[in-house]
């Protein structure tokens, strides 16, 4: 059989063929790409000492417990999120619920709670010691890009695709406010570590000013030593106050619904107003002193007696 030196086609005929040999194809060599690798995945030593695999598709967000050190939670690209333990292969909850990817997840600074949001537009609240679903968090109207929990209380933040954030109760599950002023999707956001200030009011008589905050607290402030004269404890977050005429009285409106006179010489509540449901967003008082005006989430406005305190 002649073969031409030139590097040009070489054709062969029956004549040409000497001998047929049968070769099984297992026997044959792997073939190997233009790199010298194998096209086939070759697996790689694992060091990890739990794998977890409940997800059907790609995972994208995780978040370990804060007081357990075992407790993982996972969402991802099939609509699904996780709560499941290191080491216990036999345990996994399901966050059933979402209609979209979960695109975030985070435990409250005491871990009762898990917050799974998604691009579906919505935050779920979750029990963590039993798994239950304890509230949904609605209202953006875009994909969920991050969840936070305020480090001292139960208030969520949470960023959207819809270019706003958005904060929420998530023991009563309550829209509290939305930031607005984005020009694109809100990609990332956090509470100050110290407790934002809700509200601040100087009194008109003295050198004293009032301050308001989601710790629960409102604290009096004597101006002139820039010193706290007394901190007032709350049940819930203060969102709003203000001082009645000259007197040493001054009101709160909370959260919880409620609205509280507090005597500021002596740091003690003198009355609890109740009749609102839902959180107070602003107090004013008449011009007489004698009626407190509250409005509310509730879509009502109440008035209140405080004749004897101005």
């Amino acid at each position: 059989m002649n073969i031409p030196d030139d590097h040009g086609e070489v054709f062969l005929d029956e004549d040409d063929i000497l001998h047929e040999v049968q070769v099984d194809e297992e026997d044959l060599p792997d073939a190997v790409d233009e790199e010298g690798y194998d096209d086939e995945y070759v697996d790689e030593d694992d060091d990890s000492i739990h794998t977890f695999t409940g997800h059907t598709g790609e995972v994208y967000t995780v978040a370990c417990s804060p007081i357990d050190a075992t407790l993982v939670a996972t969402g991802g690209g099939d609509d699904k999120g996780f709560m499941w333990k290191i080491g216990r292969g036999d345990f996994a909850q399901e966050l059933t619920g979402h209609k979209d990817s979960v695109s975030s997840l985070a435990f409250s600074a005491n871990g009762q709670l898990l917050a799974s949001g998604s691009f579906d537009g919505v935050i779920q609240i979750w029990d963590t010691s039993s798994g239950n679903l304890k509230c949904t968090l609605e209202g953006p109207g875009g994909g969920i890009e991050w969840v936070r929990w305020h480090p001292r209380g139960h208030l969520v933040l949470a960023g959207s695709e819809d270019s706003t954030a958005w904060m929420w109760n998530a023991d009563r599950g309550v829209y509290l406010n939305i930031f607005s002023g984005h020009g694109a999707s809100v990609t990332c956001g956090d509470f100050t570590p110290d407790d934002s200030i809700e509200c601040i009011g100087l009194a008109p008589s003295s050198p004293w000013a009032a301050t308001g905050g989601m710790d629960r607290k409102l604290i009096i402030w004597d101006l002139r030593q820039s010193t706290p004269r007394s901190t007032c404890e709350h049940e819930d977050g203060v969102s709003c106050l203000t001082w009645i005429g000259t007197s040493r009285y001054l009101a709160t409106g909370c959260v919880d619904g409620r609205v509280r006179i507090w005597d500021t010489l002596s740091g003690e509540c003198v009355r609890t107003f109740t009749g609102h449901s839902d959180a107070i967003q602003s107090l004013s008082v008449s011009a007489n002193h004698e009626y407190l005006v509250s409005v509310a989430l509730d879509t009502t406005a109440r008035i209140f007696e405080i004749a004897e305190y101005h």
